[in-house]
């Protein structure tokens, strides 16, 4: 295999298990970060070279230009492959210089943007037939009179470009439960002169959070599929997965795929739905457009998306895949998972039995493997170092 895939963002378990997703087939692997200061994910043993880049948003030009060098010195056109939303918010941007020096999914600049900004995400699914949280945007008419009349508190306040968000205020969005709340919320975004909308929160515990993940071939049809069902996220709520497992749901692919297909997608995509526990509908949440943080899950149960978007852009067709049974596997991310589980049960949402019970199914683990240990004893060293840093500060 002539060409290399170079992975962007090691710093967390997405790079570190799209590594080990390709690097477990014979594929050379480049993991490129702006620093080695906690890249975990780079200790694989299946990792073959690593790289440090000019930081992709201090100086976003170098950045391209090292990509673009690094290629250039190859016999073959790398796979380029992002694990973070804020590298690929900077591929959109450079789309078609990098695709004359890198195989990358999509060929359509703006199109990976346009999917992670929430404002217009919402405005496609509503074109397509897909249900979204009812949502009124900040500088509309009457727009108090529609937050107690539509989108009633509490009530959440999200961001359209969520990147910038998580890095300014390291959350995912506002909750707030009242109007003075959300009067604080919207001055705290424009403060940050970040673009804000209002969302009403669809009923259901976490356990009504599902995904749909799907890869697209060059053609935007949907080749290979899994379902998953969420039960424990961090923050508790409104935050990402850390115990979540596969759940064979058809209804899923019926609304998911003909809305990736007919916008054009193409490569891997995850779209995230809460299920209305009132009336038992999907609603349409966000779509993750780089590789999930249940990678290792799904690969788990079969289907190895990283090595699927590397096959087909090397020529090399994978034959259609979707999961249509139920596995009983879940991917369980601990540390974050311990924390969200004390957040639960102090919050009353679930009971130590509950907790209990769910620990015993067969796990994906988010950074563990026996076969590849070396990131976990790194990972352990990072915590092991924020904690001894806490007790100091006292």
């Amino acid at each position: 295999m002539n060409n290399k895939a170079v992975i962007l963002g090691c710093n967390y378990y997405i790079g570190l298990s799209t590594i080990r997703c390709l690097g477990i087939n014979g594929v050379h692997t480049v993991a490129v970060d702006y620093s080695n200061k906690h890249t975990y994910g780079a200790d694989s043993k299946y990792t073959s070279e690593r790289l440090i880049a000019p930081h992709y948003k201090e100086d976003t030009a170098a950045f391209i230009q090292f990509l673009k060098d690094y290629a250039r010195k190859q016999s073959a056109p790398p796979v380029l492959i992002p694990c973070h939303d804020s590298y690929l918010e900077v591929i959109d941007e450079h789309l078609s210089e990098l695709r004359e020096h890198y195989l990358i999914p999509q060929d359509e600049p703006g199109i990976y943007t346009n999917m992670m900004n929430k404002e217009v995400l919402q405005r496609l699914a509503l074109e397509n037939g897909v249900a979204v949280p009812e949502t009124v945007r900040v500088d509309e008419n009457n727009f108090y009179e529609k937050i107690d009349q539509i989108i009633k508190f509490p009530c959440i306040v999200k961001p359209t470009d969520s990147p910038s968000f998580v890095a300014k205020f390291r959350r995912k969005l506002f909750k707030v439960h009242n109007r003075a709340e959300l009067e604080q919320a919207l001055a705290d975004a424009q403060e940050a002169n970040l673009e804000v909308i209002v969302q009403r929160i669809i009923p259901g515990f976490d356990d009504h959070m599902y995904t749909f993940d799907a890869y697209l071939n060059q053609d935007s049809k949907v080749t290979h599929w899994v379902t998953c069902q969420k039960f424990r996220q961090y923050p508790i709520n409104f935050g990402a997965s850390v115990y979540t497992g596969q759940k064979y749901v058809p209804e899923l692919f019926e609304i998911g795929a003909p809305f990736l297909e007919k916008m054009k997608w193409k490569g891997f995509a995850e779209i995230e739905f809460k299920k209305d526990a009132e009336t038992g509908k999907f609603y349409l949440i966000e779509v993750n457009c780089r590789i999930t943080n249940l990678n290792n899950l799904l690969y788990k149960v079969g289907v190895n998306f990283p090595w699927i978007t590397y096959q087909e852009l090397t020529g090399n067709i994978v034959p259609p895949k979707a999961v249509k049974e139920n596995t009983n596997r879940v991917f369980w991310y601990g540390y974050e998972d311990m924390l969200a589980i004390r957040d639960y049960i102090k919050a009353g949402q679930l009971t130590w039995k509950q907790v209990l019970g769910s620990l015993f199914k067969p796990k994906a683990y988010a950074i563990w493997d026996w076969k590849d240990p070396k990131p976990a004893f790194s990972y352990a060293s990072i915590i092991g170092g924020k904690f001894m840093n806490k007790l100091l500060r006292r």
